[in-house]
């Protein structure tokens, strides 16, 4: 929703850019035209008038690009660790981020599932699972979200993301997922 309302402040301003640089001063010959003559459908803007209304369009454009962004990050909810590690990991400091700021604006609340491969005991992957998951937690804490507004929780190994029994697949099962809304 966010995005759309962006998208559409974009294209306004690239119309009213576009109707800024009309003007009346018609074609080589001094004719202003049907147009011009009549005074009708022509807005003229002076330079300075242009350059505000173009750092303006820009200003929207980063903006829609910002909002994409964070728009991107968002959707990343699930952060992978390595074998034995409850470290997070430079790639998902981004998205955390993004989490962070949306908390911090919207409120709401999240869990963070912990999980483990298959390998060690049972109550040792719990352990892993919670610590992945504290990693997590901190780490949006640190950023600024309330400690009211995260959830830890640990599964262990017992929801793999995959069931195979190989290096890839065990990748894919020690993560923390980020859900919103308990």
């Amino acid at each position: 929703m966010q995005l759309a309302n962006v998208t559409r402040a974009i294209l306004l301003s690239f119309v009213f850019v576009l109707v800024g640089c009309g003007s009346t001063g018609g074609g080589p010959d001094g004719d202003a035209g049907a147009a011009g003559a009549a005074g009708e459908g022509v807005t003229t803007y002076s330079a300075e008038e242009e350059a505000r209304l173009a750092s303006e369009a820009m200003a929207v454009e980063e903006a829609a690009r910002v909002g994409a962004e964070q728009e991107r990050l968002l959707g990343i909810t699930v952060f992978y660790f390595d074998f034995d590690q409850s470290v997070v990991k430079p790639d998902a400091r981004a998205a955390l981020e993004a989490h962070a700021r949306n908390l911090a604006e919207n409120g709401g609340q999240v869990v963070l599932e912990g999980h483990a491969d298959e390998r060690g005991t049972r109550e040792y992957n719990l352990a892993l699972g919670e610590r992945r998951s504290d990693a997590i937690s901190r780490y949006l804490s640190v950023l600024g979200v309330s400690s009211q507004q995260i959830e830890s929780v640990s599964y262990g190994e017992e929801r793999p993301a995959s069931l195979s029994h190989d290096d890839s697949s065990w990748s894919l099962n020690r993560r923390v997922e980020l859900r919103y809304g308990y």
